[in-house]
């Protein structure tokens, strides 16, 4: 008679397993190789140049990752970043109110454009590709064409010296000394924020529900999992995420250019996918989507301080997608095979 003893998995495969591991690798070379060839790059106050443009890019990735995670994509999430800075800004200025009535408006905007997307996914059953399609073209259009009609140009008013103004800032664009570094409060809200995504992947029913529904809905729904719920949460937590870095944005400028966003729904994904999630949903963490923000930060300004031509940008981009969906995949097959 023989018995089979289990195993607990070695801290190695546990290790190769982590969806973030790729993005850690990544993370490292890109960061030894600009410490190598850009000079600038080496000082410390560098850095916090660098955190501010990650920061910007990972309060993002964070509900776009989970949102992978559970399936589905989001590409109006760019343009809901302007959306909602434009929400608050004019409606708060072409109404003399305080700024805080434009703020809390402007929430309830990008929820329900959130709301919208998910219940016409769950809905119509239509990719969420084609919706969030859809809705992007739809806020494009409408940013630039309402700012024209309400202020006669591309951009809205300064709302620097209305009421409320001071304490927003504070709350969303202020920034404090460490050392010499100059650190933007945006760093420590996208720390709280991967956080608060790793809690709830990791610690939650709603984290199990997540990845239920993004490995497989049908089978998921077969076992008791509120699918429709779940996925309306997770486009209602991108828009939540796009209305504060929308806040961030009109309160550090103190005016919004219509036409910004286009473009920064795919900077948002590549930040996931390197971060480990996969397009097939199912697999993917809150930590790596935030790896995946920093190589970004650290590729976009290392290479100003390298003194490179910006135009091959996005060639550095694509590049590092596919070498990190490349070295995701690897990854995963080395953990199964172990």
């Amino acid at each position: 008679m023989t018995t089979e003893v289990a195993t607990r998995p070695t801290t190695g495969r546990r290790l190769l397993a982590r969806p973030e591991l790729g993005s850690v690798v990544g993370m490292v070379a890109i960061f030894v190789f600009f410490f190598a060839v850009a000079d600038p790059f080496r000082q410390a106050t560098s850095m916090g140049t660098v955190l501010y443009v990650s920061s910007t890019i990972g309060i993002m990735a964070v509900p776009v990752a989970l949102l992978m995670i559970g399936g589905e994509f989001d590409l109006s999430a760019g343009v809901s970043v302007t959306a909602s800075a434009l929400t608050a800004s004019m409606l708060s200025y072409q109404l003399s109110l305080n700024v805080w009535v434009g703020v809390v408006v402007s929430l309830v905007f990008a929820l329900g454009v959130g709301f919208l997307n998910g219940f016409l996914v769950m809905t119509t059953r239509i990719p969420s590709f084609l919706v969030t399609l859809g809705t992007f073209l739809m806020l494009q259009g409408a940013n630039i064409a309402v700012t024209k009609h309400v202020s006669g140009q591309v951009a809205t008013d300064n709302i620097s010296d209305m009421d409320g103004f001071g304490a927003a800032k504070a709350i969303f664009a202020s920034s404090f000394d460490v050392g010499s570094v100059t650190i933007r409060v945006t760093v420590l809200w996208w720390l709280l924020f991967v956080a608060i995504g790793t809690w709830i992947l990791l610690r939650t029913r709603a984290g199990n529900w997540i990845f239920a529904v993004g490995g497989n809905v049908d089978s998921a729904r077969a076992v008791g999992v509120p699918v429709r719920q779940t996925k309306i949460a997770l486009f209602m937590g991108v828009g939540f995420c796009a209305w504060f870095v929308g806040m961030h944005r009109l309160f550090a400028f103190s005016t919004v250019q219509s036409g910004e966003g286009v473009g920064n729904e795919f900077i948002y994904i590549i930040a996931a996918v390197i971060g480990g999630c996969l397009l097939t949903g199912g697999y993917g963490s809150a930590i790596g989507a935030a790896f995946g923000a920093l190589i970004f930060g650290m590729t976009n300004q290392g290479i100003v301080y390298a003194g490179w031509n910006a135009d091959w940008f996005k060639f550095f981009l694509g590049v590092m997608l596919l070498l990190a969906t490349v070295l995701n995949m690897w990854v995963r097959r080395l953990a199964v095979r172990r």
